[in-house]
């Protein structure tokens, strides 16, 4: 049945997409192979991503990146391994990483990427690791409350993992990384009232700035939740960029404490992982993809405007 589904797909994307008329792109590096991980790309995916020519720039988040391979019990955890996996595609695509600091003034050139952690992570500290190996950046954004202690703020489904300690932020810091906050203590910021949301923003920055002697003005919403009251309330605090959990192009508001990111969880496939890179969007299922090229269909057989 899967190989009848990309057979169908191929012939449709061939038909109705601009990029299918082009030849393939030859990428820069080739994609892994591990079988046991199967994360080779079907022909779909792979032309959608080779072939796309992104308008923008691009943000992804994450959260915990547990050891190991397959699919971590989390949903918002990536394997190891599958977090290599993705970076050997990003790399061998051609995307160049940078800090979310960078998007506070002009948009950055189509194939630029910051890769985003929520949280703080204990676990993370690995995921700095391959990415210093590689010569690639990130942006973190930690709760400040919970530095070096077990993640304290309660939800449902989510473990109480270990967190960084203030020695290990230093060392990503000094390796390169960006440390931005995340709030003092993880709450909603839409639910706050005036005095709790600006200590939580404020707190959060003045924890940081102590540890880690800079200023930090790259900030992660909680949840995303935010509104017009938590934008202004974040300017006013000297954030410059924020991040929400809005899709899309990282920049498409033109506002950079509203930028949009795609969220990579724990069952993406390469594959998935691709598409979502080519539609900067997380719904990427085949009925996306099908109504993607019936909007592709549409605006052929559209007639053409007269001057």
């Amino acid at each position: 049945m899967n190989g009848l589904k990309a057979t169908i797909w191929n012939r449709i994307c061939t038909t109705v997409t601009d990029f299918y008329r082009r030849p393939l792109r030859r990428s820069a590096r080739p994609y892994p192979s591990d079988k046991a991980m199967n994360p080779a790309l079907d022909p779909i995916s792979a032309r959608l991503l080779r072939n796309s020519q992104p308008p923008g720039s691009l943000a992804l988040m994450y959260h915990s990146v547990a050891p190991g391979s397959g699919t971590a019990d989390w949903h918002y955890a990536v394997s190891m391994q599958r977090f290599r996996a993705q970076l050997d595609l990003l790399q061998g695509e051609g995307w160049r990483t940078c800090q979310l600091a960078d998007m506070a003034g002009a948009a950055l050139p189509p194939r630029s990427m910051v890769i985003t952690f929520d949280d703080g992570y204990q676990d993370n500290f690995a995921a700095f690791e391959e990415l210093a190996k590689r010569g690639m950046t990130a942006s973190w954004f930690v709760v400040s409350r919970d530095i070096g202690a077990l993640a304290a703020w309660q939800d449902s489904g989510s473990p109480q993992l270990p967190m960084l300690s203030a020695a290990q932020l230093r060392e990503m810091q000094a390796g390169g990384m960006e440390i931005g906050a995340h709030s003092h203590t993880h709450r909603r910021l839409t639910q706050c009232d005036d005095t709790g949301l600006v200590s939580e923003l404020t707190q959060s920055k003045a924890t940081l700035e102590n540890l880690l002697q800079r200023p930090v003005t790259s900030l992660a919403y909680p949840y995303g939740a935010h509104d017009d009251r938590v934008v202004a309330a974040a300017r006013v605090a000297g954030y410059q960029t924020a991040c929400t959990t809005r899709t899309g192009w990282a920049q498409a508001g033109n506002d950079p404490l509203q930028i949009r990111r795609l969220s990579i969880h724990a069952d993406d496939s390469l594959s998935r992982f691709a598409r979502k890179l080519a539609f900067a969007d997380n719904a990427v299922d085949w009925l996306s993809l099908l109504n993607y090229a019936k909007r592709q269909l549409l605006a052929r057989l559209r007639p053409a405007r007269t001057p």
